[in-house]
């Protein structure tokens, strides 16, 4: 390894690709399904919504107006609150943007205690009240306020949007809110102040229910009865945290794919060693007969160069497995995400490399070993 440096690292960094392609195939989900769990934990898994399901003619079946008081009947239930959809309303930083560009953003109506049931934060300013719902300001979810160039709350200098053909104040922005994404893409006005300015008609179009965590199956089963008795059918019930656990099964799947694909790596790297061992018997056809002519068994031999083939494809584990903290570290520091690497993911780059070593070591050992001295030092 020391008179063929170049050899050897070639030879090592098969190795070490494969190592660490399954340390950061094995490290990156178990970091993302640390950062899933507790966000659920910080937001909470008892989070359920009620959105409008499809009628008998086919259309958008509509929920009643007092849907929240209905759902809030239900004695599991720790809250509940409603936004709703401000039809053909559009909102705009300025009267001289045409009224095409919307940037994506909704205008929905919104309880004053929505912050508390879906567990959702301000970034900036406060939120809708009962002091401030009855007049023309809105809050803008963090997604809604990135898009209209709007990143904090000055009260010193107040700072107006175009909302419905009128202008509203901006009281607050939210923090990203990940079950309940649509919250994050929409300005929310007061239902009292929609109602006179923006022709609001009162009925809700989401429903979010916060229950008790135990019986939070028992009041999704009837959820829908409640809020609509003649028509259980026309409310769709949901659970984000379900959606959220969907997407983690989908990256179990790739990782699962990408697992395959370091094994492979691992497999071209052992080819690789088991090359260079080869070539190094062949080289070194002289310094075998000589260790012979001089007492050396066969064993002796037979070790010498699985020694070396182990320790060749050891250090390149140890490459990798190093590689694969620093990726697996990186990605999670940049993901926001805590960085979590499995004892065995670690501890098993290793010992699977030295397998491959003494695996691919093993015939070049055998052969160095069955040469005659003779024949060697000819």
């Amino acid at each position: 390894m020391r008179t063929r440096p170049m050899r050897a690292v070639l030879s090592a960094l098969g190795i070490a690709i494969g190592v660490a392609a399954m340390v950061a195939v094995l490290a990156v989900p178990a970091s993302s399904a640390q950062a899933l769990h507790d966000k659920l934990a910080a937001l909470g898994p008892n989070l359920l919504t009620a959105t409008q399901g499809q009628s008998l003619t086919g259309g958008k079946a509509q929920l009643p107006e007092d849907a929240v008081a209905m759902v809030k009947r239900i004695g599991p239930v720790l809250g509940a609150a409603a936004t709703g959809l401000a039809p053909n309303v559009t909102i705009r930083r300025s009267d001289k943007i045409s009224p095409e560009e919307t940037s994506g953003v909704s205008v929905l109506t919104a309880d004053t205690d929505l912050l508390a049931v879906i567990g959702g934060h301000l970034h900036s300013g406060s939120f809708l009240s009962n002091a401030n719902q009855n007049f023309p300001v809105v809050v803008l979810g963090a997604v809604a306020a990135s898009r209209l160039g709007i990143d904090h709350v000055d009260p010193s200098r107040p700072t107006q949007v175009f909302l419905g053909g009128q202008w509203f104040t901006v009281v607050g922005v939210l923090d990203s809110m990940p079950l309940a994404p649509e919250i994050e893409r929409a300005a929310l006005v007061g239902k009292a102040a929609a109602k006179a300015l923006l022709g609001f008609d009162g009925h809700p179009t989401t429903v979010y229910v916060k229950a008790a965590e135990a019986a939070v199956a028992g009041v999704r089963a009837v959820l829908g009865a409640t809020i609509n008795p003649q028509s259980p059918l026309g409310v769709a019930v949901q659970r984000p945290s379900e959606l959220l656990e969907a997407q983690a099964l989908t990256q179990d799947t790739y990782s699962a794919l990408f697992l395959g694909l370091g094994g492979i790596a691992l497999l071209v790297g052992g080819v690789g060693v088991a090359n260079t061992m080869v070539i190094s018997v062949l080289e070194r056809r002289r310094e075998i007969g000589l260790r012979r002519a001089l007492g050396a068994t066969r064993r002796q031999i037979r070790g010498q160069f699985l020694a070396e083939s182990v320790l060749l494809s050891g250090l390149g584990g140890l490459a990798g497995v190093t590689i694969g903290v620093l990726v697996t570290s990186g990605y999670a520091l940049s993901q926001g995400w805590p960085a979590i690497l499995p004892p065995q993911a670690l501890l098993g780059g290793v010992a699977i490399s030295a397998l491959v070593g003494a695996v691919a070591g093993a015939y070049p050992a055998m052969r160095a070993a069955r040469l005659p001295p003779t024949q060697a030092l000819a």
